[in-house]
């Protein structure tokens, strides 16, 4: 087990550039986005290169795409001022420790990744045999990596890729991180916590390393954020030392789960560009109630007066999503007696829809008037991004004995 130090407790998580974002992307990553900012240090990112993995062919739309999809985290909420938002492009330094990854990564890491062969038969009409599609999640590796990201939000079917992350840096640390020297090293380190801490320090080790004592190592771990004598540097040391491995060059990150979206779309599906089923983001007024006045519903529902069902019904997912009990008390009861129709069971989803999209709206209104502010914010969270990246790659230089 490795740990990921205060300084590096970062949150990471990006979007290859689609265009203009849905209810779908905005149940099921902005709000968590935009609830995670106010709790960590979070960084968001346009992953453009990881675009060109399928549409090698045709990158002509994702310059648009990736401004229309910052527009939209705006719009949702992502704050420039609480989180760091960049275009993966803009940080060479992604690229470089991919590069260097791929010297150490086994092939057939790489080959069992699910999503590999799974996203292959998806797209059969795509020629995939390329390098960039089967490397992809040592991309996603040195994305992280190279932030010391310590939590990726994910969902259950992406937890896969962050373990590959946390294999990559554990055995990146095997092989570099024994710099010369590094017990002596450690030693002095320990000797700079003063007695009491170093003492401390030392028994939470034996009994970790003798033992197998987890609450031990907790413990220590504790001690090691809380010390002012030693810097960073110090600080991974003792992490690895405490473990009996290496410096901890590249902290291993954890997946931070997220809630599965419960957003539908518009046919009972999960909502996605692919099945034509989403409600956009800037979607007009006229539109959304169009969009919602005619979905489909519980096909038992001929007649106005036919009971229903409404675990048949697509818009009852909506009410899930969208109203409080008495609502949803009222559609269950006035569905299966059909004391309501159809379109009154709609009226509700409407009024909520429209009553969370305005605000998006008008904000998205706000940056598109605003085009320099939102250039600004883009360059500077490059520019942020790529100070903590430099870091991370000096180091890895270091250890790689690739430094001048």
């Amino acid at each position: 087990m490795s740990v990921v130090a205060a300084q590096h407790a970062r949150v990471l998580s990006g979007m290859r550039p689609t265009g203009r974002l849905h209810l779908g992307h905005y149940h099921g990553v902005l709000k968590n986005w935009v609830e995670l900012q106010h709790e960590y240090q979070c960084l968001f990112f346009v992953a453009d290169w990881h675009a060109l993995t399928t549409n090698y062919d045709d990158p002509s739309n994702i310059p648009q795409s990736t401004w229309d999809m910052v527009i939209d985290w705006l719009a949702a909420g992502v704050n420039p001022g609480e989180s760091t938002i960049f275009i993966q492009s803009r940080v060479p330094e992604h690229a470089e420790l991919h590069l260097l990854l791929s010297m150490i990564t086994p092939l057939s890491w790489l080959e069992r990744v699910p999503t590999y062969k799974d996203q292959q038969e998806k797209l059969r009409e795509k020629d995939l045999s390329t390098y960039g599609f089967l490397g992809y999640p040592l991309l996603q590796a040195a994305d992280i990596l190279v932030y010391r990201a310590g939590m990726v939000p994910v969902g259950e079917d992406q937890v896969v890729h962050v373990e590959l992350t946390r294999e990559v840096a554990r055995r990146f640390n095997h092989i570099y991180g024994r710099e010369p020297g590094f017990e002596e090293k450690a030693e002095d380190a320990i000797k700079k916590m003063g007695k009491k801490a170093a003492k401390l320090f030392n028994s939470y080790k034996k009994a970790y390393q003798e033992q197998g004592d987890d609450e031990a190592l907790a413990n220590a771990r504790a001690l090691l954020e809380s010390q002012q004598n030693i810097g960073v540097s110090d600080r991974d040391r003792l992490f690895g030392y405490i473990e009996g491995g290496g410096k901890v060059v590249l902290p291993e990150p954890q997946p931070l789960l997220t809630k599965a979206s419960k957003m539908p779309g518009l046919d009972g599906q999960k909502m996605s560009k692919s099945y034509n089923n989403t409600i956009p983001l800037n979607a007009q007024p006229d539109e959304v109630e169009k969009q919602l006045r005619t979905m489909p519903t519980d096909p038992a529902r001929v007649r106005r007066n036919d009971p229903g069902d409404p675990a048949n019904c697509p818009v009852w997912q909506f009410h899930e999503v969208y109203s409080d009990e008495r609502t949803q008390n009222w559609v269950r009861e006035g569905c299966t007696t059909a004391g309501i129709g159809c379109v009154e069971c709609k009226g509700p989803i409407i009024e909520a829809v429209l009553h969370e999209l305005k605000p998006i709206q008008a904000r998205a209104k706000e940056y598109e008037e605003q085009p320099d502010l939102v250039k600004n914010i883009i360059n500077e969270g490059c520019e942020a991004a790529r100070e903590v990246a430099r870091e991370t790659m000096d180091e890895v230089r270091h250890v790689m004995s690739l430094d001048d």
